[in-house]
């Protein structure tokens, strides 16, 4: 059965105590306003940027792992956008509430996550 998926946007990883200090300087350096307070997500604490160039969705994450940058990839079935990522030499690290954790073949991590608005930027692509 088909699905679709693609990029989503970044989310900046903060191994901080103060987010709202890291959405500061992130939304000054990247020139996109905050568009609201930082909030919690399952236990995650969040602070959104506006949307970035091409609709992709940008946010500062207070984590406690060491700082990074990661990307979100979207999908209307997670689980096979997961296989199918595999299949090109992927990982699956974990199930992480509602989304995968993955890893390439490079070492860096990345998420599959539910496809929110698929309607809106870039048409999505179609994969067998």
């Amino acid at each position: 059965m088909a699905h679709r998926s693609r990029l989503a946007g970044f989310i900046i990883d903060c191994e901080t105590g103060e987010i709202d200090q890291a959405a500061e300087f992130w939304s000054r350096a990247l020139g996109l306003a905050r568009v609201e307070q930082a909030y919690d997500g399952d236990g995650a604490q969040y602070a959104p940027l506006a949307e970035g160039p091409a609709g992709l969705n940008i946010e500062v994450q207070m984590v406690d792992h060491p700082s990074r940058v990661h990307l979100d990839i979207e999908s209307d079935d997670i689980d096979a956008e997961a296989a199918r990522l595999e299949a090109l030499g992927a990982t699956r690290i974990g199930f992480v509430k509602r989304w995968w954790v993955m890893q390439a073949p490079t070492g860096h991590r990345f998420c599959i996550v539910r496809m929110k608005h698929p309607e809106r930027g870039p048409a999505p692509n179609v994969w067998d």
